[in-house]
């Protein structure tokens, strides 16, 4: 095949107007602003696998720059990276997500001996684990019941009914509050119901998340691949396109 010049830009792209994650469809046209999570982790191969870790960040962050996005490390432990991204048509990067081989000649190779490395890459799309904001409920999504408070307080207490139950229909989490007044009964509900809803929502985004990062990597095994980067002849083959680029462009 004749390589392309361009690097990601030429080996990453195809004619599909949307790629498929395992059941999870990812739109490929978007031209509002987009928010994308990049993260690289070391698999199989040692030391060699941890610095291409952050060789490929390097490629991603030089490729951002071309293309005008902003971009910006926001995590660098032992073998794994993660890269914020933000800007205008970012489904290019959903052709990333899997495992990338690596065949070269090691920095810390004394003999000269090639080796076979991979690391593996997940791209999250925040847009779609933007957790909703709570601090403001619709009064239409409560159902507020009234009840007269028990324990020690006097008959006020034991017989008006001033504390409040909310229950969040959508969700039917339900919080109550006991106070001497209605308006702070409410207030103190709400502010209940507001905290466990914040909560319960990160929560879900979290699981979500690594439900989806761990599809995306895969096995990390070196037969478990979506790309094999060859710097000995400076030849990188796309196994999703079938297209082929000189290492040294994809890279730079």
């Amino acid at each position: 095949n004749q390589p392309y010049k361009h690097g990601f830009e030429g080996i990453s792209s195809s004619s599909a107007c949307h790629t498929e994650d395992k059941g999870v469809k990812w739109t490929t046209k978007r031209s509002f602003e987009m928010k994308y999570i990049v993260e690289i982790h070391a698999a199989e191969g040692g030391d060699d696998s941890k610095l291409f870790v952050k060789d490929l960040a390097q490629a991603y962050l030089k490729l951002s720059g071309r293309k005008g996005w902003t971009a910006r490390i926001v995590l660098d432990v032992s073998g794994r990276i993660q890269i914020e991204i933000e800007g205008s048509d970012l489904a290019q990067l959903m052709n990333e997500p899997g495992g990338h081989r690596l065949q070269r000649t090691p920095p810390t190779e004394r003999k000269g001996r090639t080796h076979t490395s991979t690391v593996t890459v997940a791209v999250i799309d925040l847009d779609k684990y933007v957790k909703p904001d709570y601090s403001v409920i619709n009064p239409k999504d409560l159902r507020v019941e009234w009840f007269s408070g028990s324990g020690a307080g006097g008959q006020n207490r034991n017989k008006v009914k001033n504390c409040c139950r909310l229950t969040h229909i959508p969700s039917n989490i339900t919080k109550s509050a006991q106070t001497r007044s209605r308006e702070t009964s409410y207030k103190e509900a709400v502010a209940a119901l507001i905290e466990h809803l914040t909560s319960v929502s990160k929560y879900n985004a979290v699981i979500a998340i690594n439900v989806v990062r761990s599809r995306q990597m895969g096995s990390g095994m070196r037969g478990d691949k979506i790309r094999t980067y060859r710097f000995q002849d400076d030849r990188t083959t796309d196994h999703k396109t079938g297209k082929v680029a000189r290492t040294s462009d994809v890279m730079n």
